[in-house]
């Protein structure tokens, strides 16, 4: 990843799933970062070897002269209790390693087991990449004894639990992160977060590059929505970018930048790779029917920025603001350029006596 945080899990544009990896034609509906718990097979296989390997033990019978008997073992075993239960996080020793999974003991009667897939949230390999045999670690218990006594346990459910925290953490910080660009579907793009898989919903990706060729890029996010009850972790490339540029933007100043969309309520301006919104109400003083009747895609104009707001990731301009005189636009729009910075200038200080005043700034209106 990168994310200054870092990697895997995600989403529906609803959810947040586990770390198996999405096919880049994935219904957006089906994203999740981690799927449920109960969703998954964790069951034990019917071949894992016993922690004690019946070759290598004494013969019942062979025992009479020894000190300690197995019925001493079992009666002082009995003395104790263990008291594992589901949930707990324990200590634990790794003392082999199996093609299905690692033998840990706990210190309980039986050696407990962990699953292959329960060593990491992150994809890896094999055990060997994670595990070293007489490592001493943390592991979460998983379920109830078998019949046999054994217990299962996991690392990627620790580890899990603590991505939630930390992303959670990352989001009160409301903390700028960088990710690498894993998968693309219809609906947006996958990256990894702290092992999590999260989203950014196709609008929420400011880059003139097809999704398509976004894998592999690592990106700057910030955090739209963290809910671990609802697996859902969604992120924003535009906000990071939004947030970046308005630290170097003031709400008075004129930007130079270029149509790229017109719609009924307005045209979005590209001001240097993020996007702003000229609505058709700032456009000039003059009522207007549409926008298309003054503007057109790829016209490099002067605008002016009337509203940060970073929360929303919103950019709000004006040209109305920099009329010299009611109508401009509709009519001499080259002089309303000419003169932007004049204009923007008297509208700087106006804004400050209202401010000096007490009064609530307006956002644009004729100067």
């Amino acid at each position: 990843m990168a994310a200054t945080p870092t990697e895997e899990q995600t989403p529906d544009i609803s959810t947040a799933a586990p770390v198996e990896e999405a096919s880049a034609t994935a219904e957006v509906g089906a994203l999740t970062a981690e799927q449920a718990f109960d969703a998954e097979d964790l069951g034990i296989p019917e071949d894992v070897p016993t922690a004690d390997d019946p070759s290598s033990r004494a013969d019942r019978n062979n025992l009479e002269d020894a000190g300690f008997t197995i019925d001493d073992f079992a009666a002082l075993l009995s003395k104790y209790d263990y008291n594992f239960k589901p949930g707990d996080i324990v200590n634990g020793t790794v003392f082999a390693l199996e093609s299905k999974g690692a033998m840990i003991d706990i210190g309980a009667k039986t050696a407990a087991f962990m699953p292959l897939q329960e060593v990491s949230i992150n994809r890896v390999e094999g055990l060997s990449d994670v595990l070293l045999p007489g490592e001493i670690r943390e592991f979460f218990i998983m379920s109830e004894e078998n019949e046999d006594g054994q217990l299962a346990l996991s690392i990627r459910r620790i580890e899990y639990q603590r991505a939630w925290e930390r992303v959670r953490q990352l989001q009160k910080e409301d903390a700028t992160i960088y990710s690498e660009v894993f998968a693309t579907n219809r609906g947006g793009a996958l990256v990894r977060v702290e092992g999590l898989r999260g989203f950014i919903p196709g609008s929420h990706i400011s880059t003139r590059k097809p999704k398509e060729e976004l894998v592999a890029d690592f990106l700057p996010l910030k955090f739209l929505e963290v809910d671990e009850e609802r697996n859902r972790l969604v992120l924003s490339h535009r906000r990071a970018l939004v947030e970046r540029k308005m630290n170097r933007l003031e709400v008075g100043e004129v930007v130079v930048g270029t149509v790229r969309g017109i719609k009924p309520y307005g045209a979005f301006i590209d001001i240097g790779g993020v996007s702003g919104l000229l609505h058709i109400s700032e456009i000039s003083h003059e009522h207007i029917e549409t926008p298309h009747s003054v503007l057109n895609v790829n016209d490099q104009m002067k605008v002016m920025i009337i509203d940060l707001d970073a929360e929303r990731g919103r950019i709000s301009l004006s040209t109305k603001a920099l009329e010299p005189e009611p109508g401009d636009m509709l009519t001499d729009p080259q002089k309303v350029f000419e003169r932007a910075e004049e204009m923007a200038a008297r509208y700087k200080q106006m804004r400050l006596e209202q401010a000096e005043e007490g009064e609530e700034p307006i956002a644009s209106m004729m100067i």
